[in-house]
């Protein structure tokens, strides 16, 4: 391979090229046309030293798995808007071994920074491929922030994890677009979603969330702050969510569920042979829209008084909020 130096474009032309200030530290470039940039995300990835840094990305498909497991990566795409640029593959967990070795970008170093693109795993496009998990994204490190970002896939599209051992994960979506049916946004993260779009692609059974929170002191929920809950027509069934782990937990607060969510809300993980609702804490707080029937939902979940959404606010959630961009931090 050519050496990295010439790849590296100096501040001052990323700042004429794409109206970046020219304080900028050096960013590297992957587009499909400029002969001077890396031709595919993971080359830009891998010559990246081991602190991480900047990458930017040109309009268009890319074609590949990326694994990131360095810390400090940030990428970003540089069209007008995140479905300009493209990182898609088609692996599903039938043919790779596993749930999460299925995923399209693979993230597992803290401090990563996703912005103004889209992780599509487009496995479930193939007709001739039978159902399976197929992730877009996995995301396990700390301190990782994802905005305007389109998550595109079927069933486990997005896997919103913990680190190695249990270690804690906290990761935040801003202003994201995210696509599946079942469970297609799971794991056991210390999760919150601001501003984003939830929606539920046609199939027999949608179920928005499937949190796996294990034991009642583990510090891990999903929060989902002024959300919207969509769906395609022609669903059987569409639920909040279901618990992947005993103790999930999972907040809605002031989302508008335009989707015909059932009346209860919730389901049970394998209705007559698991007990999960008992023990699970699943809330909202005005939830709006024809799919929120406060009076109907599941005895066991949650309606919050305003008192007590103080505890899933951004800040009492996260504590320390200095690892967000200044403008997120409240």
């Amino acid at each position: 391979m050519t050496t990295m130096k010439a790849y590296v474009f100096s501040a001052a032309v990323m700042a004429a090229c794409f109206g970046l200030p020219k304080t900028l530290a050096q960013p590297l470039l992957v587009s499909q046309s400029n002969d001077m940039a890396y031709h595919s995300v993971q080359a830009a990835i891998d010559a990246l030293p081991a602190v991480g840094g900047d990458i930017l990305i040109a309009p268009g498909i890319y074609r590949e798995k990326v694994k990131i497991v360095k810390p400090g990566v940030h990428i970003k795409g540089t069209g007008k808007r995140p479905d300009d640029t493209v990182v898609v593959y088609g692996d599903g967990a039938l043919y790779v071994g596993g749930t999460s070795r299925s995923a399209t970008l693979e993230a597992s170093g803290d401090d990563f920074r996703l912005d103004n693109l889209t992780i599509q795993n487009d496995y479930s496009l193939d007709p001739a491929h039978p159902p399976s998990q197929a992730v877009a994204l996995s995301i396990t490190g700390d301190r990782d922030v994802l905005t305007r970002v389109r998550l595109l896939g079927a069933q486990d599209t997005l896997f919103a994890n913990k680190g190695p051992n249990g270690r804690l994960s906290r990761q935040y979506f801003a202003d994201c677009y995210i696509e599946g049916h079942v469970d297609f946004i799971f794991g056991n993260a210390k999760a919150y979603f601001r501003q984003c779009e939830l929606h539920g692609i046609v199939h027999q059974t949608v179920v928005y969330t499937a949190q796996g929170k294990a034991a009642p002191d583990e510090d891990s929920a999903f929060v989902f702050d002024h959300c919207t809950l969509t769906a395609d027509p022609g669903i059987g069934e569409i639920a909040l969510g279901r618990a992947w782990r005993s103790f999930a937990a999972v907040v809605f607060l002031s989302s508008k569920m335009d989707a015909p969510v059932i009346a209860e809300g919730w389901r049970e993980w394998s209705p007559g042979k698991t007990d999960t609702l008992r023990t699970a804490y699943y809330a909202e707080h005005k939830s709006t829209g024809r799919g929120a029937d406060a009076a109907r939902r599941e005895p066991y979940s949650h309606q919050l008084s305003d008192s007590e959404t103080k505890q899933w606010s951004l800040k009492m959630f996260f504590g320390d909020t200095s690892w967000l961009p200044h403008k997120h931090q409240n």
